[in-house]
């Protein structure tokens, strides 16, 4: 069974920062709250989360100083801003500083929890799908590196396992090529690296799909990348 998701609730209204531990801990999250930027910085410091909601306006230390902070420190916890700034420009500032995401105040919660769990997919689809799952119809079996076909075991790489994983994580989303290689290769996508995905896609779609000229499984997307139909 998979370990509850923790969130950092970093807000120093406590109207707001209550109604989201409440909600979030009514949908199976873990939480730890924050009032001040002071009070989170250490926070983080001690305990790592699988995300942060952080407020823009903080006492004592801004959300924006503290983002900036943290990922020059080298955090790589996914941040959802929290704003009640509706300028464009605030919105841009915070996803340059290092923010994966921000929403507006007044925010619905069910689209707030639609974006935590859509980054939370993206950086663990390991929590999203588990280690063994369907895959259109396949068995896939993450530790043993294999994947049932008709009854059929195929023998798979850790590569090929990560790219089934991701994919199973990101349904019915068009994932582009420099994402799943930044996500799968923990690189930035190189011209080099770009022949090299696509040699591991040929190589996968040869074990995964019944006709690889006619990709159902992993399909390409032209002139935007790959998408999983489930």
């Amino acid at each position: 069974m998979n370990e509850k998701p923790s969130i950092l609730v970093v807000e120093d209204e406590q109207k707001i920062r209550t109604a989201l531990r409440d909600f979030l801990e009514y949908h199976d999250f873990k939480v730890a709250e924050a009032l001040d930027g002071l009070e989170a910085d250490r926070i983080a410091n001690d305990k790592q989360f699988d995300l942060i909601l952080l407020d823009l306006m903080l006492p004592k230390i801004s959300g924006e100083e503290l983002c900036t902070r943290w990922r020059q420190a080298g955090m790589q916890t996914p941040i959802i801003m929290l704003t009640a700034k509706g300028q464009e420009s605030e919105r841009v500032a915070g996803l340059n500083i290092g923010a994966d995401d921000y929403i507006t105040k007044p925010f619905s919660l069910e689209e707030l929890l639609a974006r935590i769990r859509a980054i939370l997919r993206r950086t663990d689809p390991a929590r999203a799908v588990g280690q063994t799952f369907d895959f259109a119809g396949l068995q896939v079996d993450i530790p043993a590196l294999k994947v049932k076909r008709d009854g059929t075991e195929i023998e798979i790489s850790k590569r090929e396992a990560a790219m089934i994983q991701y994919f199973a994580a990101n349904p019915n989303r068009v994932i582009s090529r420099e994402e799943l290689y930044r996500e799968v290769w923990n690189e930035t996508l190189t011209d080099l690296g770009t022949r090299t995905m696509d040699m591991h896609i040929a190589k996968l779609r040869s074990k995964i799909e019944a006709d690889t000229s006619d990709p159902q499984i992993i399909k390409t997307v032209r002139g935007a990348g790959y998408k999983y139909e489930a």
